[in-house]
């Protein structure tokens, strides 16, 4: 299993691609030898594992083909994946978003294969763009060197992808970051993992359409925000409840393993600065009566994703150029 490591200045010289396959898009980089993104391209993804695969192979040949770059000068493709992944193994199952089934896809060896023997490491979705946050957070020399990042996903559900010392951290079982079924409510409602009162529940982005039903079509966090702006009150009232919930969220990784940075992503980061806005006046809130809270500086930790260039596809880069070291130590 890989350390994916996390930072430009440990990877070793050469041409990566980093593919970010979602449910609807599949997102392309192709980073240089001195980390900088050089390339990026987006396709739709074609479900099932066949189509998974080939629209591997047409997003690394795309992005390659964009740079003007031959394939033959990358060293390592990595591949971020929502599903239940073995990085060891290469392989990923139960990613129902793209078609694949309990069966495991050997996505490793069979995208090698089709591309004539580069590594490849396949990688969960949400850890990629944990590495991939870190990475663009080290480019712009914030924070400390190794980096302490956890990237906070609000989306349908809740989780953090973690990088700690500039390393992956997985968890002895694969769970590290899975806060959103921790239980802030034991009288809360029912959560689809079997307890109650989990926090995904108040601070994912199912939970702002369940504060502020939509029937316009548009995302419920957009109208929310918008309503909140021109100064509905109970559209003020239902912010400061999310802003509050993602707050808590910001505290239980920074009270547990003390990263530098949180990040947010997911679809409700899209909202940006007003977003930020108001989740760190919610930690400027809660820390006004703790001398404890104030001195670990919660709302300084926090920012928003990087929105210039995919961050999941960026991360699976970085980890995809460590496969192609580890491809050629063991053919050296």
């Amino acid at each position: 299993m890989s350390d994916a490591r996390a930072t430009a200045r440990t990877m070793p010289s050469g041409f990566s691609v980093g593919l970010d396959i979602g449910g609807t898009k599949t997102l392309a980089v192709l980073l240089g030898g001195d980390g900088e993104v050089l390339a990026q391209t987006r396709l739709a993804t074609v479900r099932g594992p066949a189509g998974v695969v080939d629209g591997a192979v047409s997003a690394v040949q795309g992005v390659v083909r964009q740079a003007g770059v031959p394939i033959g000068d990358v060293t390592g493709v990595g591949v971020g994946v929502p599903g239940l992944v073995d990085s060891g193994a290469g392989t990923v199952r139960h990613a129902v978003n793209v078609g694949v089934d309990g069966a495991p896809l050997e996505l490793s060896t069979l995208l090698s294969a089709r591309l004539g023997g580069i590594g490849v490491e396949v990688e969960n979705d949400l850890n990629v763009a944990a590495v991939g946050a870190a990475h663009l957070v080290e480019a712009e020399g914030v924070g400390h060197t190794p980096t302490d990042l956890a990237f906070l996903a609000l989306g349908t559900g809740l989780a953090a992808g973690i990088v700690l010392d500039g390393r992956l951290r997985r968890g002895s079982r694969g769970a590290a970051g899975e806060i959103g079924h921790v239980p802030v409510d034991p009288a809360g409602p029912p959560c689809a993992c079997g307890q109650r009162g989990c926090l995904e529940l108040y601070a994912s982005g199912s939970a702002v359409t369940a504060l502020w039903p939509t029937t316009a079509g548009r995302p419920a966090p957009v109208e929310l925000f918008e309503a909140a702006a021109r100064g509905d009150l109970d559209a003020v009232a239902a912010r400061s409840t999310y802003a509050r919930a993602v707050a808590a969220a910001v505290r239980m990784l920074v009270l547990t393993v003390d990263v530098q940075h949180v990040v947010l992503g997911g679809g409700v980061s899209q909202l940006g600065q007003p977003l930020l806005d108001v989740v760190r006046d919610a930690l400027d809130d809660e820390s006004a009566a703790s001398a404890f809270l104030r001195s670990l500086d919660l709302p300084g930790r926090v920012r928003l994703a990087p929105g210039r260039v995919a961050v999941g596809a960026v991360g699976a880069a970085v980890v995809g150029r460590a496969a192609g070291a580890r491809a050629r130590d063991l053919a050296g």
